[in-house]
């Protein structure tokens, strides 16, 4: 969940060793394999089969010139991250979700990469839009207009079939990997405070660089649970095919949403038919079952009070 400035990557990538950290600053999706643990190639959704809707491209605003530029941090898979073959080619839930916005606008697609904490602030000039998983809270609504589409949270993950039959409810006396500067780094600390408050062991609060540390220590088993965004903690799921899963119900929900210019009501009226009727033609929900990952919104609002 993005309400930090930066958080940083997830992704598993290149050799996924069971016994070191990798300690990597930027990471893919896919790769080759080490030991027993497998990364699996990242997903995509097809949006070419799209259909353009005419009405809903006609409220573009007379100005626009075919091309929809989007502002995007590519280091937060599987939102959004750099991908392919080459390692250079965004890729994504919210880079598919920019395409397919665009196949129904008629409009062409430019994902442009920048860090995370510049985007807002280009909105309106260097961008048209910005689809980065923006959590939406009133400070970011008073700047620009955001449309909700995505609701995300926290989870916590085990290693698959929980061998060591861990309660989400009560963690207390484990061993938890979180990645450093999420909003799990933030809260571990409290969560271990409690247990000791109720007289129950403390969690041991292991923290690592990258996500892709944290998951490859889950599988390894240096970690007995792994504390991540609800989305991060899903694709684990899918890039490890399988050798992780979910434990307990997703918590500390908030919606995302997508960024616009106040000053370009035209363009955001568009945006926001277009999200729509993707959520109303079932394409939102079958693009994120592509990836694994659930949170998918059944109405883009404007502006949501959160």
């Amino acid at each position: 969940m993005r309400r930090l400035p930066v958080l940083a990557t997830f992704a598993l990538a290149g050799a996924l060793s069971l016994t070191a950290c990798t300690n990597a600053v930027s990471e893919g999706a896919g790769g080759a394999s080490t030991g027993d643990a497998t990364a699996a190639a990242a997903p995509s959704y097809d949006t070419s089969k799209i259909a353009k809707v005419d009405d809903i491209a006609a409220k573009l605003p007379a100005d626009f010139d075919g091309t929809l530029t989007v502002g995007a941090n590519l280091q937060y898979a599987p939102a959004e991250f750099f991908g392919g073959a080459d390692g250079q080619t965004p890729t994504g839930y919210d880079v598919d979700l920019a395409n397919a916005l665009g196949q129904v606008l008629g409009a062409k697609v430019e994902i442009a990469h920048a860090e995370f904490a510049s985007i807002i602030p280009g909105i309106g000039t260097q961008y048209d839009a910005g689809i980065s998983s923006f959590s939406i809270n009133p400070e970011r609504v008073a700047e620009v207009d955001m449309i909700s589409y995505i609701s995300a949270g926290s989870t916590y993950s085990v290693q698959a079939g929980n061998p060591k039959g861990l309660d989400a409810a009560d963690l207390c006396g484990t061993t938890m990997g979180v990645q450093t500067g999420t909003v799990q780094d933030e809260v571990v600390d409290q969560l271990s405070a409690d247990c000791e408050a109720k007289g129950a062991d403390p969690i041991e609060v292991l923290r690592y660089n990258s996500q892709a540390d944290v998951t490859t220590n889950l599988v390894g088993g240096k970690i007995d649970v792994m504390y991540a965004d609800s989305q991060v903690g899903q694709y684990a799921e899918v890039q490890t095919q399988g050798k992780v899963e979910q434990l307990g119900e997703v918590t500390d929900t908030a919606p995302q949403g997508i960024v616009v210019a106040k000053d370009d009501p035209e363009l955001t009226a568009a945006l926001q038919a277009a999200m729509q009727h993707l959520m109303d033609e079932g394409v939102w929900q079958d693009l994120l079952d592509t990836w694994g990952v659930s949170g998918a919104l059944d109405t883009a609002e404007l502006n949501p009070t959160v």
